[in-house]
């Protein structure tokens, strides 16, 4: 029974207390991203196994190792999505977003699913914010990728960061590119470990995103991707360059970044931050130009961003970022009866229709209980109810910052309590002032 009430491996709980730095972050990251006119999409939790296996690539370990796949009752085979990008592709194509006007622009929040080794960091069940910009092929669009990401990571708070950029070609370069890798490779593919030796001939690339201490000691000395791109291929990365330039976005090239998705061509991108030891990306992205196609639908170009907030809140907590405060109850009636509890529930409404978070007592607590209560929950105003308030209508509200008590009638409890708000607001702007 023991064993029933603890959280299965690689998840993790959200306690009330700290699920509003959640969802302030989670809504500063919409807010940005509609500011460069990314929208919502909610797409289903899981999909045909075969649209992530096609998808993301199936010499990846997210494929190969990670998935939590199972046939359902009808006998197809489902896996819970381990990313979104695939999901959002097959989403556009169904509802035709990719026939109609493009770009399309579309942010998502949710969660995702990976069957690996619990870290810091990372998890099983984790969640992502990430944008894709569907339909749009030049460095233009890789810059503006980039720069939401990074003023997404700034609203939210988040500092020291470092940018690294690569560019791993398009396939008529890669194929290039394959074969120096895999003549590198076979020199000391015996030292490989069993997965590498498989990728050494079916996606060479792979081998340089293997996180075995042999294999990326190896991978140190093979060729670098830069050396082979074609002429297409070094203008998209030389124009990108130029457009971060111009915004005045500091990066790094980091010819060592591939990313572990098979989808991804030229740009390619990741922010990396300081203070959270071995698991520092926490954003990475690209630009996924066959992925489309790949699924069924037109060739067209896309390229995105994704970034864990798991490991978003890891830097917050890290570099001790400041949240907006807690929202705390406005106003707790207590009652002294039943029909003051009546009553209660009267005011009650009326209050929260104006969007008040006004409580009252559920618990049949005492009078001295229900004021220790108000006062642990943090209640700006305290009302205790008894036989005259309910009779004349009189309520003396009491300020629970500095005692000040306030006659109030209940008939007018919506313009009398904006006022009490207001003021208290005002009282704790000229404190924080001075």
């Amino acid at each position: 029974m023991a064993e029933i009430i603890k959280a299965i491996k690689g998840t993790c709980d959200v306690m009330p207390d700290d699920s509003y730095k959640w969802q302030y972050v989670e809504q500063t990251m919409l807010n940005t991203a509609l500011l460069y006119g990314y929208r919502e999409i909610r797409i289903p939790v899981f999909e045909h196994t075969e649209v992530f296996s096609r998808g993301v690539g199936d010499t990846t370990d997210v494929v190969q190792k990670e998935m939590y796949t199972f046939d359902d009752k009808g006998g197809r085979s489902i896996t819970l999505r381990p990313e979104f990008t695939a999901g959002v592709v097959r989403s556009s194509i169904e509802n035709g977003l990719v026939n109609g006007t493009l770009p399309v622009k579309a942010c998502y929040i949710g969660g995702c699913y990976r069957y690996e080794k619990p870290q810091a960091g990372r998890l099983r069940e984790f969640h992502q914010f990430g944008i894709e910009c569907i339909g749009a092929n030049t460095p233009a669009a890789d810059a503006e990728v980039i720069l939401l990401a990074n003023q997404v990571l700034s609203d939210i708070g988040i500092k020291n960061l470092s940018l690294e950029i690569n560019s791993i070609g398009c396939p008529t370069c890669r194929a290039e590119y394959h074969k120096a890798l895999k003549a590198y490779f076979a020199d000391n593919s015996e030292e490989l470990c069993g997965t590498c030796k498989d990728r050494l001939e079916r996606n060479p690339m792979r081998i340089l995103d293997c996180k075995s201490p042999v294999c990326k000691g190896i991978a140190e000395g093979a060729p670098v991707v830069l050396d082979f791109l074609c002429d297409e291929c070094k203008e998209h990365h030389a124009q990108l360059q130029a457009h971060l330039d111009a915004a005045g976005l500091k990066y790094t090239v980091n010819p060592q970044i591939v990313r572990g998705l098979d989808y991804y061509t030229k740009t390619v991108f990741e922010f990396v931050s300081g203070d959270i030891g071995a698991q520092s990306t926490v954003c990475g992205g690209g630009r996924y130009d066959g992925l489309i196609a790949q699924l069924g639908g037109p060739a067209v170009q896309s390229v995105g961003f994704a970034m864990g907030l798991e490991r978003l809140m890891m830097v917050l907590g890290a570099q001790n970022a400041e949240f907006p405060e807690k929202a705390t109850c406005d106003i707790y009636f207590a009652p002294m009866g039943e029909n003051e509890q009546v009553f209660a529930t009267k005011l009650c409404a009326i209050l929260r229709a104006e969007g008040f978070e006004a409580l009252s007592d559920i618990n049949g607590r005492g009078l001295r209980a229900q004021l220790k209560y108000a006062n642990k929950i943090g209640a700006k105003f305290t009302c205790v109810l008894g036989e005259d308030e309910v009779k004349c209508g009189i309520l003396r509200i009491k300020n629970m910052q500095n005692g000040e008590e306030t006659e109030v009638n209940a008939e007018n409890i919506v313009e009398d309590f904006y006022k009490l708000i207001n003021t208290l607001a005002l009282d704790n702007l000229t404190e924080s002032m001075f």
